[in-house]
């Protein structure tokens, strides 16, 4: 992509900034929406998910701003807190994307120990019990249990964790690429001389 003039740096850095604030308000009301029918019962994920999204909205927004009134404080602080948000963004994609089967498994073991609420609407969700092994003598919220006839949730997440880390890695790198360049267009953006302004004033 090749972007020389400041009209077309500045129209570019706008639009990227303007799919950030969509991304960030798809994913509020994602999070908010599951909240609201009960697909989601725990409010750390929810409220993670809501808090992710609220911080990219007001990092867009300060980019956005930053673009259009070529400020140049507001731009320095978008391009630092952008790029910090690409380096971990791209080390959790690869991460997704290099963890292996037992890597896979003790993670979401931890994260089925951490989490009670999370436990039920997984097994409601996957209609499964228990992580590793059934106990009929303790309650599941799982349309199989009085029937006793429930699988292990680690079965049937483990399932699907293959595909979901991959697709989630690969989102992730191709938003962690479009950050870099949103790093590049500001650093040159905020170096061009506005054609408007007055040609003997600072940059």
């Amino acid at each position: 992509m090749v972007c020389g003039g400041f009209t077309c740096s500045k129209n570019s850095l706008c639009a990227l900034n303007i799919l950030y604030v969509m991304v960030s308000l798809l994913m509020i009301g994602i999070a908010a929406w599951g909240k609201w029918f009960g697909l989601v019962s725990s409010f750390q994920v929810v409220g993670g998910v809501i808090g992710v999204g609220v911080f990219l909205f007001f990092v867009a927004l300060v980019g956005l701003i930053g673009a259009m009134r070529h400020h140049q404080v507001l731009l320095f602080f978008y391009m630092i807190i952008l790029f910090m948000v690409f380096v971990v963004q791209f080390s959790v994609s690869c991460a997704c994307l290099a963890i292996n089967k037992d890597q896979q498994s003790h993670l979401l073991e931890v994260g089925w120990n951490n989490s009670q609420i999370t436990q039920k609407d997984v097994e409601k969700t996957l209609n499964c019990c228990g992580f590793s092994s059934v106990d009929y003598n303790e309650t599941c919220d799982a349309p199989c249990f009085p029937n006793h006839s429930c699988a292990t949730c680690a079965a049937k997440i483990q399932e699907h964790a293959g595909e979901v880390l991959r697709f989630v890695g690969g989102i992730g790198l191709f938003f962690s690429f479009t950050e870099i360049l949103g790093v590049w267009l500001t650093y040159r953006y905020r170096n061009q001389k506005d054609p408007r302004a007055n040609p003997s004033a600072f940059l």
